[in-house]
This record gives C-alpha cells, sequence and structure tokens, in this order.
C-alpha cells in the first residue's frame, strides 16, 4: 500500500476526479534561440554592425562576442570605445553610425541584444546544451580562423564557434584578409570540411551600389542569406543585363 503522503501525487486521474484547488500551470514562455554574432579583430567592423542590424530588423535574437582584438579596430576604424560595463550605449553609438562615418544614420533596437564578455568561458554559447540557431563571425581574422579551424578556443569567440561545429549548427565564416596564405587556405579548407560556410567579405558591384553603404550591405546580406535569415540589404540578380542601372 501506498503511503498517504503519496497517494494523490501517484493515483491515476479520472475526468469528473480531479483534486480540487490544483494551481492551473502557467503557459510555457517561448525558448529565446539567439544567433550568435562574434566580432574579431580584422579591418571590417561597418560589416559587423550591417550584420547586426540586420538580424534586429528581421525579428531575431543576438548574442555578441567582441574580441579584446576587435576593440583596437573599432576604436582605430570608428574612433568608438567598446566597454563591458557600457556595451549598451557603445554598441548603440556604433550601430546608429553609417559606414561613411555619419553618426545617427540608423536608429537600432537593441532590446534583443545580450552582450558577453569575451573571456567569460563561463558564458551561455560555450555550451552545447545553450539553445542558439547559429553563429556568424563578422569580420573573421586570419588568427580567428585559425584557432577556430583548430579548435583552440583561446577565447570566447573562438570557444562558440567550436561548440556551433560540434553541435552540427550554422557558422558563417566572413574572413576579411588579402592577400591568403597557404596556410591560411588550408585552414578555411577545414572550416568548410567540418560544415562551416567560408564567406569572402566581397562586395559584388552588379546590385547597383551609390554609396560605400551599399557595397558594405552586399557583404552583409550575404552572410544573412548564408544563415537562412530574410533581409532587404540589396538588390538581388534576377537575370537582366543592366537592371540596376535601369537600362
Amino acid at each position: 500500500m501506498k503511503p498517504a503522503q503519496y497517494a494523490d501525487r501517484h493515483s491515476p486521474r479520472h475526468p469528473g476526479h480531479e483534486p480540487a484547488n490544483e494551481p492551473e500551470r502557467e503557459p510555457e514562455r517561448e525558448q529565446r534561440r539567439p544567433w550568435v554574432v562574434g566580432v574579431s579583430g580584422a579591418s571590417g567592423t561597418p560589416y559587423a554592425a550591417a550584420v547586426l542590424r540586420g538580424l534586429l530588423d528581421a525579428g531575431e535574437s543576438v548574442d555578441l562576442v567582441i574580441s579584446r582584438a576587435s576593440r583596437l579596430t573599432l576604436l582605430d576604424e570608428t574612433g568608438i570605445s567598446y566597454r563591458d560595463a557600457h556595451w549598451r550605449d557603445d554598441l548603440g553609438t556604433w550601430l546608429a553610425r553609417g559606414a561613411d562615418g555619419k553618426p545617427d544614420t540608423f536608429a537600432p533596437d537593441l532590446a534583443g541584444v545580450r552582450h558577453w564578455a569575451a573571456g567569460d568561458l563561463a558564458a551561455g554559447p560555450s555550451s552545447g546544451s545553450y539553445p542558439v540557431k547559429g553563429m556568424l563571425i563578422v569580420p573573421a581574422s586570419t588568427a580567428c580562423v585559425a584557432g577556430v579551424a583548430l579548435g583552440l578556443s583561446k577565447d570566447l569567440l573562438q570557444r562558440a564557434a567550436s561548440v556551433t561545429l560540434k553541435e552540427r549548427r550554422k557558422l558563417v565564416v566572413a574572413v576579411r584578409e588579402t592577400p591568403l596564405s597557404g596556410q591560411t587556405l588550408r585552414h578555411l579548407v577545414a572550416l568548410d570540411d567540418a560544415g562551416a560556410v567560408v564567406l569572402p567579405a566581397s562586395p559584388a558591384f552588379y546590385a547597383g551600389a551609390t554609396h560605400i553603404q551599399d557595397l558594405v550591405d552586399f557583404v552583409a546580406g550575404r552572410a544573412l542569406d548564408a544563415a537562412g535569415v530574410p533581409h532587404k540589404l540589396y538588390r538581388r540578380w534576377e537575370g537582366e543585363l543592366g537592371g540596376s542601372r535601369g537600362d
């Protein structure tokens, strides 16, 4: 016989015999599944800003990892100092800036962004059980490419990328370097073999670019294409020569 204190908990329930005063269950909240965006130290911070804006405009959540080296690049290219303690203010200033350097060109909504410090190896994205959709590294330096290809996990950006690969999630690596050495090419092949999308930050001109922002948005749009995120960052090819010129 079951002890009295367990009788109600384990006894089968029948219609019309529900226990009285049973609290109603709260509806389950939809689980947050962000895209991890890693920004490494390569030149090309406008590419990262455009990808971040594109994700947020598409209604996606973002977990952001800004490497230590990328903060120096960001300071050099934009004059913006990115600080962990003031990340929301600094990120807002950065994403509002156009590729031509003009402030307040955009009005980003940062409600969907979560920031993780680059040295925080206990952060959510460091574990495969942390729910994410995938990861984009924009821009990816050759040092970052090597670290991910070799599985070094020397910081959170590299660790998150390694986790993305082992969990068979989407990883987009927007490498920004020229020329490329044989060693780097071998690392890129290794990433491709592991399932990553290797996406050189190489803008095209068939979309009718008339401004530097158009060239930046093309690369950002191709990165979002690889991740499967809808956007309207550039004019797509429709099989018509001269279509961008209105010929």
